[in-house]
């Protein structure tokens, strides 16, 4: 029974994880209807500008975020403003294309300057301390830190969105761009606003990852992978739905790890298979009201 509640614990924290890599791309989609292939390469992005700003400036990991965050939101809103809005229309192919541009290049860029050796960040006892439980559980307080951020992200963004000016401008662009453009609205600068907040919690996403594990140039994809699974699993248009939605893949892993060390992923893939198949729209989908 402790193993059993083990693992499905350790599940539910490795999906705050998947939560973070997932709202950005739930951000994205949500108020621009763009699919951005180059999301999983950000985060790599973001997880080589914490490792330079650790190594070259000697800052901890978690005060790196004082530089990471704040440079992906620049980078966010140039790329929204100046690479990807000139190509967003009613036809999904050419963001979905350009973003795919951008991640090759990424990538690249990533493996010229870096070379493909792995790398990592130390950010010292927190990687290994635990809170006991009681009897032979326990939980690190690395995983618990990560799941927190991802509750307090998405909250602050559902704030952000059904509470402030900002926030109804996003919905309202998203239910009907060309109404929200005539009410006065500048989308072009709306979304780029939209890409720098979810650039911003990707960079947060990037220095765990480099905190958590070994990270390479190529590795974007796979996280783009779990992040779009999250979110469909969730479902399009809920935050809290892409916390669950990264909550159930991250359990389906921490089981499929604990029958088999290599069926982990692949149960995680299964369990985006299933609710794909029983409910397309994902488990908590829902249309918000501008």
């Amino acid at each position: 029974m402790a193993a059993a509640i083990d693992t499905i614990l350790q599940g539910v924290l490795l999906g705050g994880l998947y939560a973070l890599f997932a709202t950005g791309l739930s951000l994205s989609f949500g108020i621009m209807r763009m699919v951005n292939v180059a999301h999983g390469d950000l985060i790599i992005l973001a997880s080589y500008l914490a490792w330079v700003t650790v190594a070259t400036l000697g800052m901890n990991a978690f005060a790196a975020a004082l530089v990471v965050v704040p440079a992906m939101t620049v980078v966010g809103y140039g790329l929204q403003r100046y690479v990807l809005n000139p190509v967003l229309s009613d036809d999904p192919l050419p963001p979905l294309l350009v973003t795919f541009g951008l991640s090759v290049i990424i990538q690249n860029l990533l493996l010229e300057g870096f070379s493909a050796d792995a790398r990592g960040i130390d950010a010292g006892v927190i990687e290994t301390a635990s809170l006991a439980l009681g009897g032979d559980l326990a939980v690190g307080w690395l995983p618990l830190l990560v799941f927190a951020s991802a509750v307090a992200v998405i909250a602050g963004l559902e704030l952000l969105l059904s509470r402030t000016p900002l926030g109804r401008a996003f919905r309202a662009t998203s239910d009907d761009q060309t109404v929200a453009q005539l009410m006065g609205i500048d989308n072009r600068h709306l979304y780029a606003v939209a890409m720098a907040l979810a650039c911003a919690v990707t960079g947060i996403a990037g220095i765990y990852l480099a905190i958590r594990t070994t990270f390479g140039p190529m590795m974007g994809p796979s996280q783009l992978l779990f992040a779009f699974e999250a979110v469909i699993i969730g479902g399009m248009g809920s935050l809290w739905g892409t916390l669950a939605g990264g909550v159930l893949l991250g359990v389906s892993q921490s089981i499929g790890f604990r029958l088999d060390p290599g069926w982990g992923i692949l149960t995680g893939h299964l369990a985006f298979l299933a609710v794909l198949v029983m409910r397309p729209q994902g488990l908590f989908a829902r249309t918000r009201d501008a």
